[in-house]
């Protein structure tokens, strides 16, 4: 069985491409340009070629049995899945493993969770077989905050105090070579979500006590934190970010204990916490 990873090249898509090598999979991942060899993975196939360009695309999906599609965050997301997912319906591959978020269907006026939940639409209507991935806020982006924690002393994501969920990309990884390499997973739609949520507080507090350094969470002030993040990145991106996160504030992002029951009988495991990303982050930080 070869399987094409689309994103394969990425933090997630990355892990995911592992967990498919270790169940025995042949892997092939699409990339615009040959992989730093620092990025590399062995034994993993590289077509070059790009979402935008169908003809790369089908050449890319030739001599596949099945997809997993995940599409970064960008101004043209939606199209490029929908070419991606319409090649593959069209050349007649088995199942498609498409990523995409938690409660996509309470957020349509954040941009890329609308493009996303389009993408779903496209799946349910057309009948090829899928299984759709709805992982929370990615744990692992706490990873660019160490300059923020370990000189600023401060957590600045907005996450509100309400509690939201949280998801570690192993888990998203090994759900979704479960998903490509076992059986009885077409048409379901696994959401993907740590034991216990997170806040900004509770984080800022969790830190505080991994780090041995007072942490202050700087609140949730969308308009400020917005003109901040156009800094580093587009402004189209630091307005879909902050839509997200104030979505998360005024409508909740909370997973229920049903959920993490699910995640955990499908995982044979619990699912990794927050608490034990920052435990083994911090650690690392010192060493």
């Amino acid at each position: 069985m070869r399987i094409l990873a689309i994103g394969g090249t990425g933090n997630v898509g990355g892990n995911v491409v592992s967990e498919l090598l270790k169940r025995g999979a042949a892997v092939r991942v699409l990339a615009r340009k040959e992989p730093e060899a620092s990025k590399a993975q062995a034994g993993v196939d590289v077509a070059i070629g790009d979402l935008l360009d169908p003809v790369s695309v089908e050449k890319a999906m030739d001599g596949v049995d099945k997809l997993f599609l995940l599409n970064a965050v960008v101004t043209d997301e939606l199209t490029q899945a929908l070419i991606a997912y319409g090649i593959a319906k069209r050349v007649g591959l088995k199942h498609i493993t498409y990523l995409s978020v938690f409660k996509v269907d309470q957020f349509r006026d954040v941009p890329h969770f609308a493009s996303k939940l389009a993408v779903e639409g496209a799946l349910h209507e057309f009948g090829m077989p899928y299984t759709i991935l709805r992982p929370a806020y990615y744990i692992q982006n706490d990873l660019g905050l160490r300059d923020a924690l370990t000189k600023a002393g401060v957590y600045p994501m907005p996450l509100g105090t309400a509690g939201i969920a949280a998801a570690d990309v192993r888990d998203i990884a090994e759900v979704a070579a479960i998903s490509l390499t076992e059986e009885g997973h077409e048409g379901q739609t696994y959401d993907i979500v740590a034991p216990t949520p997170i806040s900004g507080p509770g984080n800022a507090a969790l830190w505080s006590k991994l780090l041995g350094k007072e942490i202050k969470y700087t609140g949730h002030d969308f308009d400020q934190w917005e003109r901040g993040m156009r800094a580093r990145m587009p402004s189209w991106s630091a307005y879909d970010l902050r839509m997200m996160f104030q979505g998360y504030f005024e409508r909740g992002f909370a997973s229920t204990e049903t959920e993490v029951v699910r995640l955990t009988k499908l995982l044979g495991r619990t699912p990794h916490s927050y608490e034990d990303f920052a435990t083994e982050t911090a650690e690392a930080w010192k060493s």
